[in-house]
């Protein structure tokens, strides 16, 4: 072991501590963000871990599903992580938490209640950061293979002959 406990980031027992301390909360480390009550984690090479929480916090908000774990959410917005990208999101979580007059919008979930943070999101929904974030989800999110299925959807059908004789006609929900 020629680690020490300063190069490795946290400790697991620094880890169990901070997640028992943030109860509902993320938890949050040098570099990565975890969610103690979802199986979830991340590392972060550009963002801040709080405003990547942020960030998946906004994506479920603004694109809200109850059958779609948020490890979808952290994929989707994994893409704003970058050097480029940094810097806005930086700002536009920052103007966001300001919006929040300065109870923050999810880095410690301290708008707890959905509606209060939509309404937040309203304020914000025509500056450029929101349409940039909205819009990259649209296929940051629904671009997953792996979530079709949670929407009934079977993937592209012309590989296998088109939907006319493939379940054009099998909707049961009209």
């Amino acid at each position: 072991m020629t680690e020490t406990a300063s190069n490795r980031g946290l400790t697991r027992r620094q880890l169990l501590s901070r997640a028992s301390a943030a109860g509902a909360g993320f938890v949050i480390g040098a570099g990565f963000i975890a969610a103690p009550d979802a199986a979830w984690a991340a590392e972060t090479q550009h963002l801040a871990p709080e405003t990547f929480a942020t960030l998946v916090q906004m994506a479920r908000d603004i694109y809200p599903h109850d059958h779609v774990s948020d490890e979808y959410y952290v994929i989707a917005v994994k893409d704003y992580d970058t050097v480029e990208a940094a810097p806005g999101v930086e700002a536009g979580i920052a103007a966001l938490d300001a919006a929040a007059q300065g109870r923050g919008f999810a880095r410690y979930l301290a708008i707890s209640w959905e509606r209060d943070r939509v309404d937040l999101l309203r304020v914000i929904e025509k500056g450029a950061f929101f349409q940039q974030i909205r819009g990259g989800l649209v296929t940051g999110l629904y671009n997953q293979k792996a979530i079709w299925p949670l929407f009934g959807y079977e993937g592209e059908s012309f590989s296998h002959g088109g939907y006319i004789n493939r379940g054009f006609d099998d909707i049961n929900w009209l």
